[in-house]
């Protein structure tokens, strides 16, 4: 449901600003969207005992220099009661950025690190078959195999060892 509500400020917003500007806003939305992991700060974002128009000023105070768009999107948020979603809202403003440049970040999980020739040729077999460009990064996890994912295309590839184990014993019993 937030997602869904972050994307109608988004296109609002999209409608109203340059391509210029877009790259600006995310950068602003995303130092702001940070901030909310704060605890004390998203405590005095989402209380109820602290006026919108004070949690507005607190959060203005921050982007100072900002321009009037940018300074009226963040009052309407406090208006609406909306300032809990500028996290939701930074995300899928990114979300647009990276559809309109064809340029996605995925993360590869594994156990062994990749050194960067193996995760070049990932990169360039998914750009083979998605048509984008992805520039992936590498997490360490104690999984068993390697697990490559793109969110915002919808990717998640994963080699396990067990599930190959498992998928070979089934495929030998079924056979029998």
């Amino acid at each position: 449901m937030e997602e869904l509500i972050a994307k109608r400020y988004v296109r609002a917003l999209l409608e109203v600003i340059s391509s210029e500007q877009k790259v600006t806003y995310s950068e602003v939305l995303n130092a702001i969207a940070s901030l909310f992991n704060d605890d004390n700060i998203s405590e005095k974002i989402n209380s109820p005992l602290i006026s919108s128009s004070d949690k507005v000023s607190f959060i203005l105070d921050g982007v100072k220099g900002a321009d009037t768009t940018l300074t009226n999107f963040i009052k309407i948020l406090g208006e609406n009661g909306r300032l809990d979603l500028i996290p939701t809202i930074a995300k899928s403003l990114n979300q647009e950025l990276q559809k309109e440049s064809n340029q996605y970040e995925g993360v590869v999980t594994s156990s062994n690190t990749l050194d960067s020739k193996e995760l070049q040729e990932l990169e360039s077999s998914l750009q083979k078959y998605t048509g984008s460009t992805i520039k992936l990064t590498q997490e360490k996890s104690d999984l068993d195999g390697i697990k490559v994912t793109v969110d915002d295309l919808g990717i998640e590839v994963n080699f396990s060892k067990q599930r190959v184990k498992e998928q070979l014993i089934d495929f030998i019993t079924k056979s029998l």
